[in-house]
């Protein structure tokens, strides 16, 4: 092949990886990327929040369902420290559902949920 060839067939791999990068930025951007949210399945475990209370140590606090739990985490051991802490909503979850979200769910603009 010729140095042309060559020079052309990079051209295009550089072109089609950057369209997928740039597919996959939109998709971030947009909501799109984390599936089990795009298609309406609401996410059961979240970790809401973690410090660490030294180099070995952590506190971290997580939500199931609607329930809030602070554990303390080691290298050798995990510890509950409190249970059953009422959640407080998150600033990330939408109150309201996004009109795609709700295409995918099979519900028209004017619908509720029940």
């Amino acid at each position: 092949m010729e140095t042309q060839n060559y020079v052309t067939a990079v051209m295009v791999l550089i072109l089609v990886v950057g369209l997928i990068l740039g597919l996959g930025a939109l998709l971030k951007r947009f909501g799109l990327a984390d599936g089990a949210r795009a298609l309406g399945r609401r996410r059961r475990l979240i970790n809401v929040e973690s410090t660490s209370l030294d180099g070995r140590h952590r506190i971290v606090l997580v939500r199931r369902d609607d329930v809030e739990h602070l554990l303390l985490i080691g290298p050798n051991t995990s510890q509950v420290i409190e249970r059953g802490i009422p959640a407080a909503p998150l600033a990330d979850e939408p109150s309201m559902p996004s009109a795609f979200g709700r295409l995918l769910a099979g519900k028209r603009d004017g619908e509720t949920q029940p």
